[in-house]
């Protein structure tokens, strides 16, 4: 008997997800925890109905879901609501992306006594995963100005992560192999490009869209016209090499800077109604991806690369609060809303899988190894905990189910 169409595997996996997520909903967590949980057993680590391959023709939903999500970030950033929050977003960002890469650096040495792997590990810590932060904000409805300061840290902080994993990634190959010819000043530069790229072209695509949409009538084509532009974007993204997350979210906020806000809440809300049906096969997606088996293999370092992570990017988040005197529940609750970690440290440690193997050494390897197994494995715990973290801060802010 042939197996199911693979279209029909993604119907099934929609109406479990939904229901799974009402259930998990019950004992007070975000749905999209429910959607996870069903990709794992669904996926290959347990009952292997949805196959390696299937994920893998099924990426494009989550290029898509991913983009929609920077977008939604990107609409979420008006400077005059981001001038409110003062300069303390970017002694945020900066604190708390250095700090966690500070503190896993330490943490991971004092461990293995092998700073080339300790920079490696330090470099990723940074990358955060924007979809479980946003996704549980609009499940909630979460409105405030800790909402405000979760959408502006998660949607820049990537970029300030692969300028340090730039520079650090650089350092660790000279330390392996003293005669590679990358300086760490190319480590820098290079990455800095790829994000100036990325919010040019994105910013070039917003100032089309933003003009588009302005005469485009009814409203109720928007969200053709959107998807089409998110669609170019991510397209656009991958042909360049660029972040999709930067061009996309410079999209969404060159419309909310250019355009009328009432227009914009239009816009956008059209979007929030249908947003959900993305986050599902993303999430399930998500969890599909994720192989149980490499948690064994977590020991000392997996233990260490957590707990060194979430207290550098909570400590972080609270001192850079501290710095830019922020309102007390940002400094409270800022830094539970930003532990997610996925796609971005994924691909940034299958970077470090291909350059360092590239290196020929059996040192190189090792720590090749060792970072794409600890950062796979480390994703499961960070993608269940990040938006229970997020769902926490925001409970906490009282800025949940707000209309104002």
């Amino acid at each position: 008997m042939p197996s199911l169409p693979l279209i029909a595997l993604v119907g099934i996996a929609t109406v479990l997800s939904l229901y799974m997520g009402r259930l998990v909903k019950k004992i007070n967590l975000p749905s999209l925890v429910g959607y996870m949980i069903l990709g794992i057993v669904l996926g290959s680590s347990v009952l292997g109905v949805m196959s390696k391959e299937n994920i893998h023709s099924l990426g494009f939903l989550t290029d898509v879901a991913l983009g929609f999500v920077a977008f939604t970030i990107g609409s979420e950033l008006n400077v005059k609501g981001l001038k409110k929050l003062g300069k303390s977003i970017i002694y945020i960002i900066i604190a708390e992306s250095f700090a966690a890469f500070a503190v896993v650096t330490a943490g991971v040495w004092l461990v293995t006594k092998n700073m080339p792997m300790a920079l490696i590990f330090g470099s990723l810590a940074p990358a955060s995963a924007p979809a479980g932060t946003v996704a549980v904000i609009q499940e909630y409805r979460a409105k405030g100005t800790l909402t405000r300061a979760l959408y502006a840290v998660v949607g820049f902080d990537d970029g300030l992560a692969i300028v340090i994993f730039g520079f650090a990634s650089a350092a660790a190959r000279n330390m392996l192999d003293p005669a590679n010819s990358m300086s760490v000043l190319q480590g820098i530069l290079h990455p800095a490009g790829e994000i100036f790229l990325s919010l040019v072209v994105g910013g070039a695509f917003g100032y089309l869209y933003t003009i588009l949409s302005r005469r485009l009538k009814p409203l109720t084509d928007i969200p053709s016209l959107t998807f089409g532009f998110v669609a170019i974007c991510i397209g656009v993204s991958q042909w360049l090499h660029l972040s999709l997350i930067l061009t996309s979210m410079m999209l969404g906020f060159v419309l909310t800077n250019t355009t009328p806000p009432t227009m914009v809440k239009a816009m956008v809300g059209q979007l929030k109604t249908w947003m959900p049906f993305l986050f599902i096969p993303f999430f399930f997606l998500a969890g599909a991806h994720l192989e149980l088996s490499v948690l064994p293999s977590l020991g000392l370092l997996g233990a260490v690369y957590v707990l060194s992570r979430i207290t550098g990017l909570m400590g972080g988040a609270w001192l850079g609060a501290k710095a830019g005197k922020s309102e007390p529940k940002i400094r409270k609750y800022l830094g539970f809303g930003i532990l997610s970690q996925a796609g971005v440290a994924i691909g940034l440690s299958m970077l470090v899988l291909n350059e360092f193997t590239a290196l020929g050494t059996p040192e190189a390897a090792a720590i090749a190894a060792k970072v794409i197994t600890t950062i796979t494995a480390t994703c499961i715990i960070f993608e269940i905990v990040g938006p229970i973290g997020a769902k926490y801060a925001l409970t906490r802010a009282g800025e949940i189910g707000r209309e104002k």
